[in-house]
């Protein structure tokens, strides 16, 4: 009934994985069971024959899924369902996205569906660069236009040495974490994370990740010819006229070249361009003016254009040199009421960036199929059509959205001080206002700002930039830029972001539109992007230098106590009433929870009466009485032998007649009262019963002694 072939990667490290087609989701175009320990995902591909009228592009969707029986739960939505995917699953799907993309052919222009899911998982192994592996394997085995196969990998850095899929409980010491994509012959995709790493590491990770790539890439082309009917199938090309293009070129090339040249902002260029093609269009007879070829082959002029000015005269659209940086403008304490911000200009890109200071109560609900938790540390990254001068509905984050805030909020989660040392939730918000390239980028400036500004103790601060790449196959030329503008980012060949600090790389990310990279040109570009990164910085830190030494006075302070486990439920009280009644009478919010084998109490207040009233009930609380100590008590009963007196939270002793004053009392009418507060000095434990003993009298002057009158012999 089944007709399965399957093939097996054996890693260096011993790894296996193994590959299978024929037995799953058999009316798929293609699809694949990858299978590594415990681990199982499917992943499939299906394609119109026709393609999709009026587009230029490829259509391609990719959805990565984890399904939360893969980990034996049921999700904690309301339905108790998967719905859309989490922010985890929309990056895992970029990953496999961009590593896809540059490889089906550029004029195939067919809707293309790919779906990766997790039906088995395994705590030691990330399922990410594996869904990547997956997906291609699954294209290969179809008819479907493709000119892989492509594959994805982790490569770490742990304890100086580099691992390949190292297991998750590894991960989290690595020095260097990155997820490289690739062909047999070079490097398509770079997505990572690092402490403070130089370039020379992160090309040696790109090196030791595409040797592992090979292997993967060849099992493909071994699993493709086993299965045997893998012919791909005929598409419409692209239709075209080379008459008409002829044309353009010859009438139109030395116009658009010449606005390439002029320089300034995107807005005269645009209009200069639109200017050309409607006057070539005016010039037609009417019926000839509609035609739809007229955009394609003045795009096809301009890209041309633009790319022989950078790769002849080493002069780019906006007049900068190839390594020329825009100008940079920073403030911060840019809004009055925010706990922290900050307004970073970089030419025609801007970021407005807010930090504000939340309790434990703030923290991010993590809930996946393999990580349930809380997040301390978020980043939320808005583009609204506005800061491109165009109307678009606000219909939500999108997927793009939610990757740039990613890789900003791993950039700056690398120099936030430990939990330990920071008891705050932190969030950030950069707003993009304006854009033209590097928005990114721009966030992690602004984000690093904010954050200075809010009083946060980071390690160091951290700017980020875009690189990007013009190439000529023909000629072999080819030029990296700094500090890439929107059209460059369109009309280049490369996006390659990198952050970091003055002392190395934090996270990166690459993404290229032609077939590979070689490491001569990696290379080139991260030492050209720390250049840029530095000249950077120094803009930054004439701003501010390091972050400011207190929080802003409407920012709420921080406290935190650390008290043995055994007197945890003495703070909390029954059902929660101790600490309820604490936060009540002291306006302060009061978290506690278990860590170590001790009780962390975290105290958060908008001022400072409202923190010293919660720390002195929960020290008075969790505080051991002590012989010898003064204390302010309040009476509580009255008794013919003394009074009972409340010394510290739940904790009464002793006041005895005799103990209240030196003079001698006849009795205790009208000596106390229920409610009346003194000082009393702790004066004995009963080693028996516990019970205390104090005193006041110890505490007042003793009156002289009276002397007897001498009588007569």
């Amino acid at each position: 009934m089944f007709n399965v072939f399957s093939q097996t990667i054996q890693m260096p490290d011993g790894q296996t994985i193994t590959l299978e087609t024929g037995k799953l989701a058999r009316q798929a175009d293609g699809s694949v069971v990858l299978r590594s320990g415990n681990l199982m995902m499917l992943a499939t591909v299906c394609a119109n024959k026709e393609h999709k009228e009026g587009t230029d592009f490829l259509p391609l969707s990719v959805d990565y899924q984890e399904k939360f029986a893969s980990a034996g739960k049921i999700p904690g939505s309301f339905q108790r369902r998967e719905g859309k995917l989490s922010d985890n699953e929309v990056l895992i799907s970029r990953l496999i996205d961009r590593a896809l993309r540059p490889i089906f052919p550029e004029d195939f222009h067919a809707e293309v569906q790919v779906m990766v899911t997790l039906h088995s998982s395994d705590a030691s192994i990330q399922p990410d660069a594996l869904a990547a592996l997956a997906a291609s394997a699954a294209i290969m085995v179809s008819d479907i236009p493709f000119n892989g196969p492509i594959s994805e990998v982790r490569v770490c850095k742990i304890n100086g040495e580099y691992r390949v899929n190292p297991p998750v409980s590894e991960i989290e010491k690595a020095d260097l974490d990155l997820i490289v994509a690739g062909t047999i012959d070079s490097i398509l995709m770079v997505e990572g994370e690092g402490n403070e790493i130089s370039e020379t590491e992160m090309v040696e990770a790109m090196k030791v990740a595409h040797d592992a790539i090979k292997l993967q890439v060849t099992a493909q082309k071994e699993l493709e010819a086993k299965v045997g009917n893998t012919t791909k199938r005929e598409y419409c090309h692209e239709t075209h006229d080379e008459e008409l293009k002829k044309k353009m070129y010859n009438e139109l090339f030395d116009k658009v070249y010449a606005v390439c040249t002029i320089g300034g902002g995107k807005n005269n260029r645009s209009e200069g361009f639109a200017s050309i093609l409607k006057e070539f269009k005016e010039s037609l007879p009417e019926e000839e003016r509609s035609n739809s070829l007229h955009k394609v082959y003045f795009g096809d002029i301009t890209y041309d254009a633009s790319r022989k000015m950078v790769l002849d005269e080493g002069k780019r659209l906006d007049g900068r040199k190839l390594d020329e940086i825009r100008p940079i403008t920073c403030e911060v304490d840019y809004l009055p009421s925010a706990h922290g911000s900050a307004l970073f200009t970089r030419g025609e890109t801007q970021s407005l960036s807010t930090t504000t200071l939340g309790t434990k109560l703030d923290e991010q609900i993590v809930d996946q199929a393999m990580v349930k938790g809380y997040s301390r540390f978020y980043l939320h990254y808005n583009f609204p059509g506005f800061s491109t001068g165009e109307v678009r509905p606000n219909r939500g984050v999108g997927r793009r959205e939610i990757g740039h805030g990613n890789l900003a909020q791993r950039s700056l989660k690398k120099v936030l001080p430990p939990d330990d040392q920071n008891p705050y939730t932190i969030r950030i918000i950069s707003d993009i206002l304006e854009s033209n390239g590097s928005s990114s980028m721009a966030t992690v400036c602004a984000g690093c700002l904010s954050l200075m500004d809010a009083g946060v103790p980071i390690k160091a601060p951290v700017s980020g930039i875009a690189m990007g790449l013009i190439t000529d196959q023909e000629s072999g030329k080819w030029a990296v830029l700094s500090d890439i503008l929107g059209d460059e980012d369109h009309l280049g060949d490369m996006d390659f972001k990198v952050t970091g600090t003055s002392k190395g790389i934090v996270a990166c990310q690459m993404d290229i539109k032609i077939g590979g990279l070689s490491f001569d040109i990696i290379e080139k570009a991260l030492n050209q992007a720390k250049a840029g990164r530095l000249h950077i910085l120094g803009k930054m830190t004439e701003v501010i230098a390091k972050p400011n030494d207190d929080l802003k006075p409407h920012a709420p302070r921080a406290h935190t106590i650390i008290i043995e486990r055994e007197l945890i439920g003495a703070v909390i009280g029954p059902g929660g009433k101790v600490v309820q009644e604490i936060q009540r009478e002291s306006g302060a919010t009061v978290n506690i929870e278990e860590k170590d084998n001790k009780g962390y109490i975290s105290i958060f207040a908008t001022n400072g009466d409202s923190m010293n009233a919660a720390r002195k009930r929960i020290e008075g609380i969790v505080k051991m009485p002590e012989v010898g100590e003064v204390y302010e008590s309040v009476v509580k009963s009255i008794q013919p032998f003394g009074a009972f007196c409340e010394f510290l939270p739940g904790k009464e002793g002793l006041l005895h007649i005799s103990e209240i004053s030196w003079e001698r009392l006849p009795s205790m009418d009208g000596v106390l009262k229920e409610g009346d507060q003194l000082q009393v000095k702790l004066t004995e434990v009963d080693k028996k019963t516990g019970k205390y003993r104090l005193s006041r009298k110890i505490l007042l002057p003793r009156p002289p002694r009276e002397e007897k009158p001498q009588t007569e012999q």
